[in-house]
């Protein structure tokens, strides 16, 4: 059938797949990011911050303000690991000081 599709003179058609995600991939979207060489090209390792922020207070934030681990973690390291800060800034009504 693809050579059919070929021979009239159209370019074949973009494929588009749906995966269980529920994101949509583009086949020649993702044929380009591969041809350029980024799976080749080694993962970049992030530093730890050197206020780095317990684990009990991740773990607080992450079960009681119902947040994915890394913005809990985002959150301490912008307070300086200071959990009281964290949680006065999150119930603290926007706009009042």
């Amino acid at each position: 059938m693809s050579h059919l599709a070929r021979s009239n003179g159209r370019p074949e058609p973009e494929v588009i797949v749906n995966f269980a995600d529920g994101c949509a991939y583009s086949k020649g979207k993702m044929e380009e990011v591969f041809r350029s060489g980024f799976m080749d090209k080694p993962v970049a390792k992030h530093a730890r911050e050197p206020g780095s922020a317990k684990r009990d207070d991740i773990d607080l934030l992450v079960h009681e303000l119902e947040i994915p681990r890394h913005q809990a973690e985002r959150l301490l390291i912008e307070k300086n690991g200071d959990i009281v800060r964290v949680l006065e800034d999150w119930v603290s009504i926007p706009g009042s000081s």
